[in-house]
């Protein structure tokens, strides 16, 4: 199986990309500003925003499968407008699309979300990602979207990066008690990505960890797993603090995990592990 992962060289694409070659699939990545350092595997330069650059990949590695592991954050042409045009250019090659989509399409105000539920999102980087679910479903409803939450792993996610800035005093700011999550290590989510993709399956599913806790909460098991004073993690309300964004906001992710093999862990489980 030829696999071409969008967005190789960032947190999430690099595992994915990582995984499958591991698994012995021709694996080819893309990448926005410089090429990732994953031996056997062919790596193309990729701007979302052209057309004309999505078919040149495309026509020349033919893959079976497209994973769109890419982050425009809340830029509307990659984000939003991105993907579209990637789902028509798998209609076009005949490949089957995952594209990964983000807790952030919702505004926590029933704060349990399966995935029934439609977007409501109150960020502009929310709106992108829903625009771009509803576009890429529209034009391949054989396409699978993968809403996903916190992805955390190895030491090298955001959240990880900022628990040891935060306990060295290295940086301003805090970590909120009531902004909750659910948080996916980024092997499992790789993994159930790439399951996903290998099945004849469409439509919305959710991957997200078992176990919902706040950014503080995690900060703590991240902060006791490497060794760092938790004391020192400043603490604060997203409420309080201005921010925009949703509060509680918790993937139910148990109809998917019943159809999967790969496990998600819960950030109890897997920060405990150290993995």
């Amino acid at each position: 199986m030829t696999v071409l992962i969008i967005g190789g060289s960032g947190f999430l694409g690099s595992e994915v990309v990582r995984q499958a070659a591991a698994a012995g699939h021709r694996t080819a990545a893309t990448y926005a500003t410089r090429p990732g350092s994953i031996r056997d595997v062919a790596w193309y330069a990729l701007d979302l925003r052209t057309p004309g650059h999505i078919d040149a990949v495309m026509s020349e590695v033919r893959p079976h499968v497209v994973v769109n592991a890419s982050s425009g954050k809340a830029d509307w042409t990659v984000t939003a407008e991105g993907p579209v045009r990637l789902a028509m250019a798998s209609a076009k090659y005949g490949s089957r699309l995952v594209h990964v989509s983000s807790d952030a399409i919702f505004s926590g105000a029933r704060v349990h979300y399966d995935e029934s539920c439609l977007p409501d999102p109150v960020t502009p980087y929310g709106a992108a990602k829903a625009a771009a679910e509803t576009g890429v479903l529209l034009v391949r409803p054989e396409a699978v979207v993968a809403r996903t939450s916190l992805i955390i792993g190895g030491g090298r996610s955001v959240h990880e990066r900022a628990v040891h800035e935060l306990a060295a005093g290295t940086c301003e700011g805090a970590l909120f008690t009531d902004d909750i999550r659910c948080p996916v290590h980024v092997a499992d989510l790789a993994a159930a990505l790439l399951e996903l993709a290998s099945r004849d399956t469409s439509g919305i599913r959710h991957l997200a960890g078992a176990d919902a806790v706040s950014r503080h909460a995690l900060g703590v098991l991240i902060a006791r797993r490497d060794g760092l004073d938790a004391a020192r993690l400043p603490t604060g309300l997203r409420a309080d603090s201005g921010l925009p964004g949703a509060l509680d906001v918790r993937l139910d992710s148990r109809a998917t995990q019943r159809e999967l093999r790969t496990t998600l862990r819960g950030a109890h489980r897997f920060v405990t592990a150290a993995a």
